[in-house]
Protein backbone atom coordinates (compact mmCIF):
# COMPACT_ATOMS: atom_id res chain seq x y z
CA UNK A 1 0.00 0.00 0.00
CA UNK A 2 3.01 2.73 0.19
CA UNK A 3 2.89 2.96 -3.25
CA UNK A 4 -0.60 4.47 -2.98
CA UNK A 5 -0.87 6.66 -0.58
CA UNK A 6 -1.14 9.78 -2.56
CA UNK A 7 -4.02 8.15 -4.65
CA UNK A 8 -5.85 7.26 -1.77
CA UNK A 9 -5.73 10.85 0.20
CA UNK A 10 -6.50 12.16 -3.58
CA UNK A 11 -9.71 9.71 -3.87
CA UNK A 12 -10.46 10.81 0.23
CA UNK A 13 -10.72 14.37 -0.86
CA UNK A 14 -12.84 13.42 -4.39
CA UNK A 15 -15.28 11.74 -2.83
CA UNK A 16 -15.65 14.58 0.13
CA UNK A 17 -16.18 17.04 -2.75
CA UNK A 18 -18.78 14.74 -4.57
CA UNK A 19 -20.66 14.15 -1.60
CA UNK A 20 -20.92 18.16 -0.22
CA UNK A 21 -21.55 18.76 -4.11
CA UNK A 22 -24.36 16.55 -4.02
CA UNK A 23 -25.94 17.66 -0.69
CA UNK A 24 -25.14 21.59 -1.73
CA UNK A 25 -27.01 20.72 -5.63
CA UNK A 26 -30.15 19.16 -3.69
CA UNK A 27 -30.17 21.28 -0.68
CA UNK A 28 -30.52 24.28 -3.52
CA UNK A 29 -31.78 22.81 -6.86
CA UNK A 30 -34.03 20.29 -5.56
CA UNK A 31 -32.57 17.26 -7.59
CA UNK A 32 -29.20 16.87 -8.84
CA UNK A 33 -28.82 17.90 -13.13
CA UNK A 34 -26.56 15.98 -14.77
CA UNK A 35 -23.77 18.89 -15.72
CA UNK A 36 -20.90 18.54 -17.32
CA UNK A 37 -18.52 19.24 -13.73
CA UNK A 38 -20.86 15.81 -12.19
CA UNK A 39 -18.72 14.14 -15.45
CA UNK A 40 -15.43 15.56 -14.94
CA UNK A 41 -15.86 14.73 -11.28
CA UNK A 42 -16.72 11.15 -11.74
CA UNK A 43 -14.21 10.99 -14.18
CA UNK A 44 -11.67 11.97 -11.57
CA UNK A 45 -12.87 9.85 -8.97
CA UNK A 46 -12.53 6.92 -11.42
CA UNK A 47 -9.03 7.65 -13.00
CA UNK A 48 -7.91 8.44 -9.11
CA UNK A 49 -9.54 4.78 -8.00
CA UNK A 50 -8.05 3.72 -11.41
CA UNK A 51 -4.11 5.24 -11.01
CA UNK A 52 -4.21 3.75 -7.09
CA UNK A 53 -4.96 0.36 -8.07
CA UNK A 54 -2.70 0.02 -11.20
CA UNK A 55 0.30 1.94 -8.86
CA UNK A 56 -0.15 -1.06 -6.58
CA UNK A 57 -0.45 -3.92 -9.41
CA UNK A 58 2.87 -2.72 -11.00
CA UNK A 59 4.35 -3.28 -8.49
CA UNK A 60 2.75 -6.93 -7.68
CA UNK A 61 3.37 -8.03 -10.69
CA UNK A 62 3.55 -11.97 -9.27
CA UNK A 63 -0.43 -11.11 -7.57
CA UNK A 64 -1.92 -10.19 -10.80
CA UNK A 65 -2.44 -12.08 -13.99
CA UNK A 66 -0.96 -10.32 -16.70
CA UNK A 67 -4.44 -9.47 -18.67
CA UNK A 68 -5.80 -8.03 -15.91
CA UNK A 69 -2.75 -5.92 -15.37
CA UNK A 70 -2.77 -4.46 -19.26
CA UNK A 71 -6.88 -3.96 -18.78
CA UNK A 72 -6.37 -2.18 -15.90
CA UNK A 73 -3.67 -0.28 -16.92
CA UNK A 74 -6.06 0.71 -20.30
CA UNK A 75 -8.52 1.89 -18.45
CA UNK A 76 -6.83 4.06 -16.24
CA UNK A 77 -5.27 5.54 -19.40
CA UNK A 78 -8.14 5.87 -21.17
CA UNK A 79 -9.50 7.87 -18.03
CA UNK A 80 -7.35 10.01 -17.76
CA UNK A 81 -7.46 11.10 -21.06
CA UNK A 82 -11.42 11.33 -20.83
CA UNK A 83 -10.75 13.81 -17.76
CA UNK A 84 -8.10 16.10 -19.33
CA UNK A 85 -10.53 16.39 -22.57
CA UNK A 86 -13.67 16.79 -20.16
CA UNK A 87 -11.72 19.81 -18.93
CA UNK A 88 -10.63 21.10 -22.49
CA UNK A 89 -14.69 20.62 -23.09
CA UNK A 90 -15.47 22.65 -19.65
CA UNK A 91 -13.72 25.39 -20.79
CA UNK A 92 -14.87 25.78 -23.66
CA UNK A 93 -18.31 25.44 -22.44
CA UNK A 94 -18.27 28.49 -19.43
CA UNK A 95 -16.10 30.46 -22.14
CA UNK A 96 -18.71 30.35 -24.31
CA UNK A 97 -16.18 28.94 -27.08
CA UNK A 98 -18.20 25.48 -27.93
CA UNK A 99 -18.78 25.27 -31.67
CA UNK A 100 -22.40 25.18 -32.73
CA UNK A 101 -21.47 23.59 -36.43
CA UNK A 102 -21.29 19.74 -36.10
CA UNK A 103 -17.92 20.03 -38.47
CA UNK A 104 -16.32 21.83 -35.66
CA UNK A 105 -17.20 19.48 -32.90
CA UNK A 106 -16.04 16.49 -35.32
CA UNK A 107 -12.37 18.72 -34.94
CA UNK A 108 -12.85 18.93 -31.54
CA UNK A 109 -13.76 15.23 -30.90
CA UNK A 110 -11.60 13.62 -33.60
CA UNK A 111 -7.92 13.56 -31.39
CA UNK A 112 -9.67 12.12 -28.81
CA UNK A 113 -11.40 9.63 -30.55
CA UNK A 114 -7.78 8.62 -32.87
CA UNK A 115 -6.00 8.79 -28.97
CA UNK A 116 -8.57 6.00 -28.02
CA UNK A 117 -8.23 4.24 -30.77
CA UNK A 118 -3.96 4.02 -30.63
CA UNK A 119 -4.36 3.73 -27.21
CA UNK A 120 -6.42 0.48 -27.29
CA UNK A 121 -4.97 -1.22 -30.21
CA UNK A 122 -1.35 -0.35 -28.75
CA UNK A 123 -2.05 -1.79 -24.77
CA UNK A 124 -0.56 -5.15 -25.11
CA UNK A 125 2.54 -3.90 -26.26
CA UNK A 126 2.94 -2.29 -22.71
CA UNK A 127 6.02 -2.38 -20.30
CA UNK A 128 6.67 -2.43 -16.50
CA UNK A 129 9.79 -0.64 -15.64
CA UNK A 130 11.42 -1.10 -12.76
CA UNK A 131 12.37 2.30 -11.12
CA UNK A 132 14.76 3.15 -7.85
CA UNK A 133 11.17 4.18 -5.72
CA UNK A 134 8.47 2.21 -7.54
CA UNK A 135 7.70 0.50 -10.78
CA UNK A 136 6.13 2.62 -13.49
CA UNK A 137 4.53 1.26 -16.70
CA UNK A 138 5.89 2.76 -20.15
CA UNK A 139 4.81 2.18 -24.12
CA UNK A 140 3.18 3.31 -27.20
CA UNK A 141 -0.18 3.45 -25.38
CA UNK A 142 1.36 5.63 -22.46
CA UNK A 143 3.40 7.89 -24.81
CA UNK A 144 0.06 8.61 -26.65
CA UNK A 145 -2.07 9.18 -24.09
CA UNK A 146 0.75 11.50 -22.74
CA UNK A 147 0.48 13.13 -26.29
CA UNK A 148 -3.09 13.58 -26.30
CA UNK A 149 -3.11 14.56 -22.37
CA UNK A 150 -0.37 17.53 -23.33
CA UNK A 151 -2.39 18.39 -26.58
CA UNK A 152 -5.70 19.71 -24.67
CA UNK A 153 -4.12 20.90 -21.74
CA UNK A 154 -2.43 23.46 -23.87
CA UNK A 155 -5.31 23.83 -25.82
CA UNK A 156 -7.73 24.70 -22.84
CA UNK A 157 -5.33 27.14 -21.48
CA UNK A 158 -5.65 28.97 -24.96
CA UNK A 159 -9.35 28.71 -24.93
CA UNK A 160 -9.22 30.20 -21.67
CA UNK A 161 -6.80 33.11 -22.33
CA UNK A 162 -8.47 34.09 -25.84
CA UNK A 163 -11.52 34.45 -23.74
CA UNK A 164 -10.20 36.03 -20.83
CA UNK A 165 -12.55 38.41 -21.12
CA UNK A 166 -15.75 36.36 -21.45
CA UNK A 167 -14.93 35.25 -17.51
CA UNK A 168 -15.96 36.47 -14.58
CA UNK A 169 -13.32 38.84 -13.39
CA UNK A 170 -13.14 37.43 -9.80
CA UNK A 171 -12.51 33.67 -10.98
CA UNK A 172 -9.66 34.64 -13.91
CA UNK A 173 -6.56 34.13 -11.51
CA UNK A 174 -8.22 31.69 -9.43
CA UNK A 175 -8.99 29.18 -13.06
CA UNK A 176 -5.03 30.03 -14.45
CA UNK A 177 -3.66 29.11 -11.35
CA UNK A 178 -5.28 25.65 -11.20
CA UNK A 179 -4.62 25.20 -14.48
CA UNK A 180 -1.08 26.11 -14.39
CA UNK A 181 -0.48 23.83 -11.24
CA UNK A 182 -2.07 20.90 -13.24
CA UNK A 183 0.10 21.76 -16.23
CA UNK A 184 2.99 22.01 -13.96
CA UNK A 185 2.30 18.79 -11.96
CA UNK A 186 1.16 16.34 -15.53
CA UNK A 187 4.34 17.77 -17.08
CA UNK A 188 6.39 16.46 -14.02
CA UNK A 189 4.81 13.03 -14.32
CA UNK A 190 5.46 12.93 -18.35
CA UNK A 191 9.37 13.55 -17.77
CA UNK A 192 9.75 11.99 -14.65
CA UNK A 193 7.97 8.93 -14.72
CA UNK A 194 8.07 7.65 -11.43
CA UNK A 195 6.66 10.07 -9.31
CA UNK A 196 3.54 9.07 -10.15
CA UNK A 197 1.50 12.09 -9.42
CA UNK A 198 -1.13 11.82 -11.85
CA UNK A 199 -3.38 11.68 -8.67
CA UNK A 200 -2.59 15.23 -7.64
CA UNK A 201 -2.95 16.93 -11.13
CA UNK A 202 -6.32 15.61 -11.33
CA UNK A 203 -7.49 16.72 -7.63
CA UNK A 204 -5.84 19.94 -8.38
CA UNK A 205 -8.42 20.71 -11.07
CA UNK A 206 -11.61 19.35 -9.91
CA UNK A 207 -11.12 21.25 -6.22
CA UNK A 208 -10.44 24.36 -8.26
CA UNK A 209 -13.37 23.98 -10.16
CA UNK A 210 -15.48 23.34 -7.36
CA UNK A 211 -14.22 26.14 -4.97
CA UNK A 212 -13.98 28.59 -7.93
CA UNK A 213 -16.69 28.06 -10.18
CA UNK A 214 -19.00 24.75 -9.34
CA UNK A 215 -20.05 25.32 -5.64
CA UNK A 216 -23.83 25.26 -5.41
CA UNK A 217 -23.28 27.73 -2.79
CA UNK A 218 -22.17 30.70 -4.55
CA UNK A 219 -25.22 29.92 -6.77
CA UNK A 220 -27.82 30.67 -4.40
CA UNK A 221 -26.01 33.39 -2.68
CA UNK A 222 -26.11 35.28 -5.97
CA UNK A 223 -30.02 34.12 -6.68
CA UNK A 224 -30.95 35.45 -3.48
CA UNK A 225 -29.25 39.09 -4.20
CA UNK A 226 -31.32 38.91 -7.54
CA UNK A 227 -34.17 37.88 -6.01
CA UNK A 228 -33.75 40.90 -3.51
CA UNK A 229 -32.47 43.27 -6.16
CA UNK A 230 -36.05 41.99 -8.07
CA UNK A 231 -38.37 42.34 -5.37
CA UNK A 232 -37.18 46.02 -4.35
CA UNK A 233 -37.59 47.02 -7.36
CA UNK A 234 -40.76 45.32 -8.11
CA UNK A 235 -41.74 47.08 -4.62
CA UNK A 236 -41.28 50.54 -6.32
CA UNK A 237 -43.41 49.50 -9.83
CA UNK A 238 -45.83 48.74 -8.00
CA UNK A 239 -46.56 52.59 -7.34
CA UNK A 240 -47.37 53.36 -10.58
CA UNK A 241 -50.36 50.64 -10.62
CA UNK A 242 -47.78 48.26 -12.42
CA UNK A 243 -47.87 44.57 -12.11
CA UNK A 244 -44.19 44.26 -11.75
CA UNK A 245 -44.29 43.00 -15.45
CA UNK A 246 -42.35 45.95 -16.53
CA UNK A 247 -39.03 45.24 -14.82
CA UNK A 248 -39.36 41.07 -16.06
CA UNK A 249 -39.98 42.31 -20.00
CA UNK A 250 -37.16 45.18 -19.73
CA UNK A 251 -34.72 42.79 -18.46
CA UNK A 252 -35.42 40.10 -21.15
CA UNK A 253 -35.47 42.76 -23.64
CA UNK A 254 -32.05 43.94 -22.49
CA UNK A 255 -30.91 40.31 -22.24
CA UNK A 256 -32.06 39.66 -25.84
CA UNK A 257 -30.40 42.53 -26.58
CA UNK A 258 -26.64 42.33 -25.43
CA UNK A 259 -27.00 38.62 -26.40
CA UNK A 260 -27.50 39.69 -29.80
CA UNK A 261 -24.75 42.60 -29.90
CA UNK A 262 -21.95 39.87 -28.78
CA UNK A 263 -23.25 36.97 -31.06
CA UNK A 264 -22.66 39.48 -33.98
CA UNK A 265 -19.15 41.37 -32.90
CA UNK A 266 -20.80 44.08 -31.63
CA UNK A 267 -18.92 45.40 -28.36
CA UNK A 268 -16.67 42.26 -27.71
CA UNK A 269 -14.25 43.68 -25.56
CA UNK A 270 -16.84 45.67 -23.54
CA UNK A 271 -19.46 42.87 -23.65
CA UNK A 272 -17.57 40.29 -21.51
CA UNK A 273 -20.03 37.93 -19.34
CA UNK A 274 -19.35 39.68 -16.02
CA UNK A 275 -20.44 42.75 -17.90
CA UNK A 276 -23.50 40.97 -19.20
CA UNK A 277 -24.28 39.34 -15.91
CA UNK A 278 -24.19 42.65 -14.03
CA UNK A 279 -26.24 44.45 -16.74
CA UNK A 280 -28.62 41.88 -15.78
CA UNK A 281 -28.66 42.57 -11.88
CA UNK A 282 -28.72 46.23 -12.66
CA UNK A 283 -31.56 46.40 -15.43
CA UNK A 284 -34.58 46.15 -12.57
CA UNK A 285 -32.86 49.08 -10.45
CA UNK A 286 -33.42 51.58 -14.34
CA UNK A 287 -36.16 53.17 -12.35
CA UNK A 288 -35.55 52.95 -8.76
CA UNK A 289 -35.44 56.44 -8.00
CA UNK A 290 -39.83 56.99 -8.46
CA UNK A 291 -39.51 55.91 -4.62
CA UNK A 292 -38.79 60.09 -4.67
CA UNK A 293 -41.69 60.64 -7.01
CA UNK A 294 -45.41 61.90 -5.79
CA UNK A 295 -47.86 59.19 -5.76
CA UNK A 296 -50.00 62.29 -7.81
CA UNK A 297 -47.94 62.66 -10.22
CA UNK A 298 -46.78 58.52 -10.87
CA UNK A 299 -50.70 57.66 -10.81
CA UNK A 300 -51.87 60.62 -12.72
CA UNK A 301 -54.58 59.42 -15.30
CA UNK A 302 -54.02 62.69 -18.05
CA UNK A 303 -50.82 64.53 -19.10
CA UNK A 304 -48.65 65.50 -17.19
CA UNK A 305 -47.79 69.57 -16.49
CA UNK A 306 -44.17 70.68 -17.25
CA UNK A 307 -43.38 71.07 -13.42
CA UNK A 308 -44.87 67.65 -12.73
CA UNK A 309 -42.55 66.72 -15.84
CA UNK A 310 -39.64 68.41 -14.58
CA UNK A 311 -40.41 66.24 -11.03
CA UNK A 312 -40.47 62.65 -12.76
CA UNK A 313 -37.67 63.70 -14.65
CA UNK A 314 -35.67 63.50 -11.40
CA UNK A 315 -35.98 60.28 -10.59
CA UNK A 316 -33.10 59.40 -12.84
CA UNK A 317 -30.71 61.49 -10.97
CA UNK A 318 -32.47 60.74 -7.56
CA UNK A 319 -32.16 56.71 -8.91
CA UNK A 320 -28.15 57.32 -9.41
CA UNK A 321 -28.36 58.78 -5.69
CA UNK A 322 -30.08 55.83 -4.26
CA UNK A 323 -27.47 53.32 -5.39
CA UNK A 324 -24.64 54.71 -4.27
CA UNK A 325 -25.79 55.42 -1.13
CA UNK A 326 -27.74 52.18 -0.53
CA UNK A 327 -25.60 49.69 -2.47
CA UNK A 328 -22.62 51.29 -2.18
CA UNK A 329 -20.96 48.76 0.05
CA UNK A 330 -22.08 45.82 -1.21
CA UNK A 331 -18.50 45.00 -2.76
CA UNK A 332 -19.30 44.29 -6.24
CA UNK A 333 -17.83 48.27 -7.74
CA UNK A 334 -18.66 47.29 -11.12
CA UNK A 335 -22.45 45.88 -10.26
CA UNK A 336 -22.44 49.13 -8.39
CA UNK A 337 -21.34 51.75 -11.25
CA UNK A 338 -23.35 49.63 -13.78
CA UNK A 339 -26.61 50.03 -11.44
CA UNK A 340 -25.90 53.86 -11.13
CA UNK A 341 -25.33 54.82 -14.89
CA UNK A 342 -28.68 52.45 -15.63
CA UNK A 343 -30.52 54.19 -13.36
CA UNK A 344 -29.26 57.64 -14.32
CA UNK A 345 -28.95 57.32 -17.86
CA UNK A 346 -31.14 55.48 -19.32
CA UNK A 347 -33.54 58.54 -20.44
CA UNK A 348 -30.31 59.95 -22.36
CA UNK A 349 -30.98 60.17 -26.21
CA UNK A 350 -28.33 59.20 -28.96
CA UNK A 351 -28.72 62.93 -29.84
CA UNK A 352 -28.08 64.53 -26.97
CA UNK A 353 -31.46 65.76 -26.50
CA UNK A 354 -32.46 63.52 -23.41
CA UNK A 355 -31.71 64.20 -19.51
CA UNK A 356 -30.82 65.00 -17.01
CA UNK A 357 -27.34 65.21 -18.51
CA UNK A 358 -28.00 65.87 -22.48
CA UNK A 359 -25.24 63.41 -23.05
CA UNK A 360 -24.91 62.09 -26.93
CA UNK A 361 -23.97 59.27 -28.51
CA UNK A 362 -21.25 57.03 -27.37
CA UNK A 363 -20.89 59.49 -24.33
CA UNK A 364 -24.19 57.48 -22.77
CA UNK A 365 -22.64 53.91 -21.23
CA UNK A 366 -23.95 51.27 -22.98
CA UNK A 367 -25.89 49.39 -20.70
CA UNK A 368 -27.95 52.54 -20.78
CA UNK A 369 -28.19 52.92 -24.43
CA UNK A 370 -29.07 49.32 -24.06
CA UNK A 371 -31.57 50.03 -21.56
CA UNK A 372 -33.45 52.53 -23.07
CA UNK A 373 -34.41 50.55 -25.84
CA UNK A 374 -36.00 48.04 -23.91
CA UNK A 375 -37.60 50.46 -21.50
CA UNK A 376 -39.26 52.58 -24.35
CA UNK A 377 -40.13 49.41 -26.08
CA UNK A 378 -41.93 48.28 -23.05
CA UNK A 379 -43.34 51.89 -22.23
CA UNK A 380 -44.91 52.25 -25.32
CA UNK A 381 -46.33 48.09 -25.55
CA UNK A 382 -48.20 48.32 -22.45
CA UNK A 383 -51.39 49.51 -20.54
CA UNK A 384 -50.43 52.61 -18.61
CA UNK A 385 -52.53 54.46 -16.08
CA UNK A 386 -52.68 57.58 -18.55
CA UNK A 387 -53.26 55.17 -21.62
CA UNK A 388 -53.78 52.35 -23.30
CA UNK A 389 -50.92 49.84 -25.26
CA UNK A 390 -49.76 50.77 -28.23
CA UNK A 391 -50.13 47.27 -31.39
CA UNK A 392 -46.94 46.43 -31.37
CA UNK A 393 -46.53 47.19 -35.24
CA UNK A 394 -46.64 51.08 -34.04
CA UNK A 395 -44.21 50.25 -30.96
CA UNK A 396 -41.34 48.49 -33.14
CA UNK A 397 -41.96 51.47 -36.17
CA UNK A 398 -41.14 53.87 -32.74
CA UNK A 399 -37.85 51.83 -32.48
CA UNK A 400 -37.39 52.33 -36.21
CA UNK A 401 -37.95 56.10 -36.09
CA UNK A 402 -35.78 56.65 -32.80
CA UNK A 403 -33.19 55.36 -34.33
CA UNK A 404 -29.96 57.54 -34.80
CA UNK A 405 -32.18 60.10 -32.85
CA UNK A 406 -33.03 58.31 -29.48
CA UNK A 407 -31.71 55.37 -29.33
CA UNK A 408 -28.02 53.81 -31.19
CA UNK A 409 -28.67 52.83 -34.48
CA UNK A 410 -26.79 49.58 -34.16
CA UNK A 411 -28.78 48.54 -30.89
CA UNK A 412 -32.02 49.57 -32.71
CA UNK A 413 -31.29 47.51 -35.75
CA UNK A 414 -30.15 44.57 -33.68
CA UNK A 415 -33.39 45.07 -31.20
CA UNK A 416 -36.18 45.06 -34.81
CA UNK A 417 -33.98 41.89 -36.70
CA UNK A 418 -34.78 39.54 -33.45
CA UNK A 419 -38.33 40.58 -33.54
CA UNK A 420 -39.30 37.66 -33.11
CA UNK A 421 -37.97 37.04 -30.25
CA UNK A 422 -39.12 40.40 -28.37
CA UNK A 423 -42.46 39.40 -29.60
CA UNK A 424 -42.44 36.10 -27.78
CA UNK A 425 -41.42 37.39 -24.85
CA UNK A 426 -44.12 39.94 -24.85
CA UNK A 427 -46.57 37.30 -25.54
CA UNK A 428 -45.62 35.05 -22.89
CA UNK A 429 -46.38 37.88 -20.41
CA UNK A 430 -50.05 38.35 -22.02
CA UNK A 431 -50.77 34.98 -21.54
CA UNK A 432 -49.99 35.03 -17.77
CA UNK A 433 -52.00 38.50 -17.47
CA UNK A 434 -55.36 36.61 -18.54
Amino acid sequence: MEQCKLQIGCLIVLLYIAVIYNRDYRKYHRKTKYTIFIRLLSLGIGSVMLDGITAYTVNHLNAVTPIVNLILHMFFLLSLDAVVFTLFLYMMHITGAMPKKNVWKIVIYGPFVLNILILVFNISSLEYIRGTVTNYSMGISVYTCFVMVAVYMILSIIVFLKRWNYIESHKRINILTYLLVMFLVTGIQMFVPEVLLTSLAVTVLILGVYMNQENPVFGEISRYHSEMVMGFANLIENRDDSTGGHIKRTSMYVELIAGELRERGYYQNVLTKDYILNLLKAAPMHDIGKISVPDAILQKPGRLTEEEFAMMKLHTENGGKIIQETFGKMGNKEYLQMAYEVARFHHEKWNGKGYPDGLKEDKIPLCARIMAVADVFDAVSEKRCYRDAMPLDKCFDIIKEGSGKDFEPVIAEVFLDIRDKVEKVHGEFEKGTE
